[in-house]
């Protein structure tokens, strides 16, 4: 299934990304194969329907609907090359059909069949070998949240800590997320909370199975917040012995 991209900007902060852009725009004055390698979420996408803004973008793992369209079509680009299950197959189709492709795959990809069928292959690092970008991509997500969910475009960098787990990926879920819980209030996240619930309850010990969910946020906040297990346990009434215990309990959650 051919998937849409928003190609209507690609962050050149970086010196990283700079450099892929710049060779983005030499691939649209030729008429060669070319293949983007890097992780998901740097931007592998954007960058291939902006060098064929035209092309049907589909994932390698649909095979069938690959062949079809080398047939009836003058370019394609196909997304995780990695996900052929016949690379060979796709590979020979393109050259009798001689249709251009750009085509994208994870970093650690390869094949025989690359070198001969791609004139450029280059790499977009990940996002946090170009720390220039993530700033005016905040910028970017927190534009998209108050279209999408109303407001200004406020939006606090005080104590945030991006996260790069998956690139844009993880960073503009965390920025939507962010932005959403900005001013929600205690009913709506209470609310948030019982839909996670729901399905999950069942079992005889389901209070003690989830009591982190109010424990954790709580702590992080108050460590956050006063900086010291002394003053949190202070200002919450807890024992610090009691304190510790539930912070060593949560471990995994808290110092995650």
């Amino acid at each position: 299934m051919a998937v849409v991209v928003d190609v209507t900007s690609f962050i050149t902060a970086s010196n990283a990304s700079k450099e892929a852009y710049k060779t983005a725009n030499l691939l649209k004055t030729l008429s060669v194969n070319a293949l983007i390698m890097g992780d998901a979420g740097v931007g592998k996408k954007s960058l291939a329907k902006y060098i064929l803004p035209d092309a049907s973008i589909i994932d390698a793992s649909e095979f069938d609907e690959i062949l079809l369209t080398l047939k009836s079509s003058r370019e394609i680009i196909i997304s995780n090359l990695e996900n052929s299950p016949n690379i060979k197959r796709i590979f020979d189709s393109i050259s009798k059909n001689n249709t251009r492709v750009i085509a994208t795959s994870n970093s650690s990809f390869s094949s025989e069949y690359t070198d001969e069928l791609f004139s450029v292959k280059f790499s977009i690092p990940s996002l946090d070998e170009r720390l220039e970008d993530i700033s005016p991509l905040v910028e970017k997500f927190v534009h998209e949240a108050s279209v999408l969910f109303g407001g200004d475009k406020n939006f606090s960098m005080d104590d945030f800590r991006p996260n790069l787990s998956q690139n844009s990926n993880s960073l503009r879920r965390q920025v939507m997320i962010n932005y959403l819980l900005d001013d929600i209030k205690d009913v709506e996240l209470m609310d948030i909370i019982q839909n996670y619930l729901f399905d999950k309850l069942g079992s005889n010990s389901d209070y003690r199975n989830f009591l982190y969910l109010y424990e954790v946020p709580l702590i992080r906040a108050g460590l956050n917040k006063f900086k010291s297990q002394l003053q949190l346990s202070d200002r919450l009434g807890l024992n610090r012995n009691t304190l510790r215990k539930k912070i060593s309990e949560n471990e995994k959650y808290i110092k995650g």
